[in-house]
């Protein structure tokens, strides 16, 4: 199906382990409605689903023209489907994530993954989603996830991959083991779980969450600012070798994990820039532009850009 008409509000939902946040987004992209509910991830796929539905009915109007769905694991755009996914959503690998959203709401639906979708939104920031920026978007949470852009276009790769930053191999985490079943990859040191996995590995102490780390940081504690300045001195390592080995106009950093302070930014920027080749010099990391409203504003991009698989002609509830 071609894009619906450029004037038309659509749907963009985010996607999450532990919540569905929906917004009804204007063609300007204005937000003209949100609303959020637990993601039944334990329940399975036909639950999320159902709760996928739900979300949209809750901010559709009667001429929302399509659904964009940005989502964690591998997605492939072009057939709907999850390829590969974590544990994080039960049974989600495989799921037809377009077409069973498209028969539960009777709308059009593009889907890809959520960090790609932020990725679209700032692109289309940066130009109004025409040809030339490259762009390196890192999403620093619970894993490491990423996104590139080049000469205006996200790219998607073999089996929908391109992007996955986390699973760069990173000199800070040799040895270390990473969810996809390597050593050595950079999720395993930056992300936050593994954030927090260094200090209690460098302290014997268990801190249960990153933010626990954070607060002692705060206190000085030595294991807890070791922990903290690794990984980010490891993320900024690669995204610096990556903005030289693609010319990077913009670099965005976004995720949970930056958001516990300045130290982790401060170290995060300075090993950034230690790499830069002298013509990317000026160049520094920000953070996502859309705040808190990127995710769901990233889902609603796709429907202008991605393919949009259609409802079966029988069965749909819109």
């Amino acid at each position: 199906m071609t894009a619906p008409h450029p004037g038309a509000p659509v749907i963009g939902l985010d996607l999450g382990g532990t919540k569905i946040a929906a917004a009804l987004v204007a063609g300007d992209g204005t937000v003209l409605a949100r609303h959020t509910l637990p993601t039944p991830a334990a329940l399975g796929p036909e639950a999320v689903l159902d709760a996928l539905a739900e979300a949209s009915r809750a901010v559709r109007t009667q001429d929302a023209a399509a659904i964009g769905v940005a989502a964690a694991g591998v997605i492939d755009p072009a057939s709907g489907t999850v390829v590969s996914a974590t544990d994080t959503l039960r049974g989600w690998a495989g799921t037809a994530l377009a077409g069973g959203l498209a028969t539960r709401t009777g709308l059009p639906v593009a889907c890809d993954n959520d960090v790609r979708a932020a990725a679209a939104a700032e692109l289309a920031a940066m130009d109004g989603g025409g040809g030339g920026p490259t762009l390196v978007y890192a999403a620093v949470g619970t894993g490491v996830g990423g996104a590139v852009a080049a000469s205006g276009r996200v790219l998607h790769g073999a089996a929908g991959i391109a992007g996955h930053l986390g699973h760069l191999p990173s000199p800070e985490a040799d040895g270390l083991p990473c969810t996809c079943g390597a050593t050595g990859h950079l999720e395993a040191i930056a992300a936050g779980p593994a954030i927090t996995a260094q200090y209690t590995r460098l302290s014997g102490s268990p801190a249960g969450r990153l933010e626990t780390v954070a607060e002692r940081a705060a206190r000085q504690d030595p294991h807890a600012v070791s922990a903290i300045t690794t990984g980010a001195r490891a993320a900024g390592r690669v995204l610096g070798g990556l903005a030289n080995a693609l010319g990077a106009h913009r670099v965005v950093v976004g995720g949970g994990v930056p958001r516990i302070g300045a130290l982790y930014w401060d170290v995060l920027c300075a090993a950034f820039a230690a790499e830069l080749m002298p013509p990317l010099r000026a160049l520094r990391p920000v953070p996502p532009g859309g705040g808190d409203d990127a995710a769901v504003l990233g889902a609603a991009e796709l429907t202008r850009t991605l393919p949009l698989h259609p409802p079966r002609t029988s069965g749909a509830t819109p």
